[in-house]
């Protein structure tokens, strides 16, 4: 591949970019639409091709699977050839496989389970159902939420200093309680994943040299998302020896709720010097009237780095906006925008409609059904999230370790087999005074249990260990 193929079709800023000096560090200010991901895979291909560099050399970190997947796509067709061997993946997936790389490093065992959220709000809410925590003063998520919070920000429990808040004191203690039971049954929640993987890497020096020298250019998309461990991460594997290049957008910025620190943008030309900074900004994907209206917009946000976006696609239609009253309002008139395209030969699958929450999708939903319009709602639970395929994963994780205590939870009394909360309860009673897991548990006290309950937890666990063999 030679590098005419490379910056075939680029503008150029984004030539620039692909193209700069693989001894140099960059930022690149990408705007909505101009091609960024293109710009990325690009970038992979010049560095591979025209410097030589091995596949093995470059660590690629995308915030979606969604976006690893196209990467790797992309990359396949541009290369010629696999990519397996190459680190790309999100900041969560990069984090798992370094800790199923290093389990024992980690404290881990080579057989630790994920906690999802789902499970993450069970356990948490045990837990301050054993500890007699009102759940009308402490929310259920508003604690877990908590812990979340001080995961994202590298903190541990014994860093936090609860002074005279109520609410922390309280939730720093079940944060104290779940710390202990996911160490005791080698759980990792999604943000332990980023806290452990980081702790790794600086508690063990020789390993964390290997990386440095292994990522000699490490490229981040959507940087303006990372949270403050997420940023420590990248810093931690810096040397100043290989490079980073970042692409974010400081004016894209939405996931501060949860944790996202558009302030690392700005961190990057201190901690990451020298660094060039290219903006693109020419957009393919909206016309001239949607770019002005939200240039217009974006002048009042504060702490820009500066940035202005255009096309050459023409002015296009005017952009129309209606205040509702209601929510009943907002969707009858929305509906009746439809009709009249339907009216006038659209499709019905030309049309779109975008909301912030799936609670507004029912007065849509109800319209669309009165004037008897055909619609499909995208979204929804992803598919690992169906409970049915977590009842699955239950009993498949049970299979592979006994230990596994979150999938014994799920799946003891599904389907149904008579084995209720005050058994399990006393399962779980019996496996804190002895140290051991629920599965062990439950095949120690089912000759005391009554005999309906015992024939079902005793039926169970011989499920499981038949399964095995």
């Amino acid at each position: 591949m030679n590098l005419s193929e490379i910056i075939d079709g680029l503008n150029s800023e984004q030539s620039q970019s692909v193209t700069l000096n693989d001894t140099q560090s960059a930022l690149i200010l990408a705007g909505a639409g101009s091609g960024k991901t293109r710009v990325l895979t690009h970038r992979i291909a010049y560095l591979v091709t025209q410097k030589n560099l091995h596949i093995d050399a470059i660590l690629a970190v995308t915030f979606t699977n969604k976006a690893a997947n196209e990467m790797r796509e992309r990359l396949n067709v541009l290369l010629r050839r696999p990519i397996r061997s190459m680190w790309v993946g999100t900041f969560h997936g990069l984090a798992h496989r370094l800790l199923r790389t290093h389990p024992t490093e980690a404290n881990l065992s080579p057989q630790f389970q994920i906690l999802d959220q789902q499970d993450q709000y069970r356990i948490v809410k045990r837990l301050m159902k054993e500890n007699q925590m009102d759940e009308s003063k402490f929310p259920v998520r508003k604690v877990q939420w908590f812990i979340n919070q001080q995961k994202d920000e590298g903190i541990r429990p014994n860093d936090i200093e609860a002074g005279h808040n109520f609410f922390v004191k309280k939730s720093l203690e079940i944060f104290k309680l779940y710390e202990a039971h996911c160490h005791a049954n080698d759980l990792i929640d999604f943000a332990e994943l980023l806290v452990r993987s980081y702790e790794l890497l600086k508690n063990n020096p020789v390993l964390l040299t290997h990386y440095q020298t292994r990522f000699a250019h490490i490229l981040v998309d959507e940087f303006q998302d990372t949270n403050t461990v997420q940023y420590k991460w990248i810093k931690l594997l810096f040397n100043g020896d290989n490079k980073v290049f970042c692409v974010g957008d400081d004016d894209q910025s939405i996931y501060g709720w949860r944790g996202a620190k558009i302030e690392n943008i700005t961190k990057l030309t201190q901690d990451f010097a020298p660094l060039q900074t290219i903006r693109l900004e020419q957009n393919y994907r909206s016309t001239g009237n949607i770019l002005n209206a939200s240039n217009a917009l974006i002048t009042h946000n504060s702490n820009r780095m500066g940035k202005s976006l255009w096309t050459d696609a023409g002015e296009g239609d005017l952009i129309d906006l209606y205040e509702a009253r209601t929510e009943i309002d907002e969707a009858d008139f929305v509906v009746s925008a439809i009709q009249k395209h339907l009216d006038n030969g659209v499709s019905a699958s030309e049309c779109a409609i975008l909301y912030r929450s799936n609670a507004q999708s029912r007065g849509f939903e109800e319209r669309l059904i009165k004037y008897n319009i055909p619609y499909i709602i995208y979204g929804g639970l992803r598919f690992f999230e169906r409970a049915e395929i977590k009842d699955a994963l239950g009993y498949l994780r049970l299979m592979e370790t006994t230990a596994d205590s979150v999938a014994f939870e799920r799946v003891v009394n599904f389907p149904t087999r008579g084995i209720g909360a005050a058994t399990v309860e006393k399962i779980r009673a019996f496996a804190r005074e002895n140290q051991t897991n629920l599965f062990q548990a439950a095949i120690s006290i089912a000759p005391t249990l009554p005999t309906r309950a015992a024939n079902a937890l005793i039926g169970f666990t011989q499920l499981i260990e038949k399964m095995q063999d």
